[in-house]
């Protein structure tokens, strides 16, 4: 766990260095350099909820895994990989968000890590060597539901980007109402 936690909180450190101001700017260049860090600000938030969200399923889904094997290496050394490459679509939505390549390439990376987190909770539940008598923190069926939400907004953000371009982003909002109700059914079942 502690290189799992390791890779992404140097993922999210990462993604803070494209924000900076240029020193030595007059008050007009200043007013117009700040508000040019507000498309990298939003890029920062939007890529640290992914990750964060990412690395609480992370923990989630290793809370009960008690030997790993083969598969289940490969499958976190791939996360991570793919974790720690966020940065970089990251940058290029923050910088170069008109454009659709952009949109095409932080969709697929957003899309490939949570098939990857997704397959890794697969093997986990279906390996019960893997965690013996542990029982899951999180409700398996709504993880999965959840998990392949993620991965079909950003999946199906890449045609649409190719079609209407970078407003295409906006299409990642329904995962709020979707991330929204599938908490409230996790805590109501939590409660039971």
């Amino acid at each position: 766990m502690a290189l799992s936690d390791g890779v992404f909180a140097i993922a999210v450190t990462l993604l803070v260095l494209d924000i900076d101001v240029p020193p030595g700017l007059n008050s007009a260049g200043f007013h117009e350099a700040l508000g040019d860090v507000l498309s990298n600000l939003g890029a920062y938030a939007l890529s640290f909820a992914v990750l964060a969200g990412f690395w609480r399923d992370h923990r989630a889904i290793f809370h009960r895994v008690r030997l790993v094997d083969a598969d289940v290496i490969w499958l976190t050394v791939l996360g991570l990989g793919l974790a720690a490459l966020l940065p970089f679509p990251t940058a290029l939505v923050s910088e170069y968000g008109d454009q659709r390549v952009s949109v095409v390439i932080y969709s697929a990376a957003v899309a490939s890590l949570g098939a990857v987190h997704l397959a890794l909770a697969a093997v986990v539940a279906r390996r019960p060597w893997l965690h013996g008598d542990a029982e899951p923190l999180r409700n398996e069926g709504l993880y999965a539901v959840d998990a392949g939400a993620t991965v079909v907004v950003f999946v199906v953000t890449i045609p649409l980007a190719l079609l209407v371009g970078p407003p295409a982003m906006w299409w990642w909002l329904v995962l709020v109402p979707v991330k929204v109700w599938l908490g409230r059914k996790e805590d109501a079942e939590a409660a039971r």
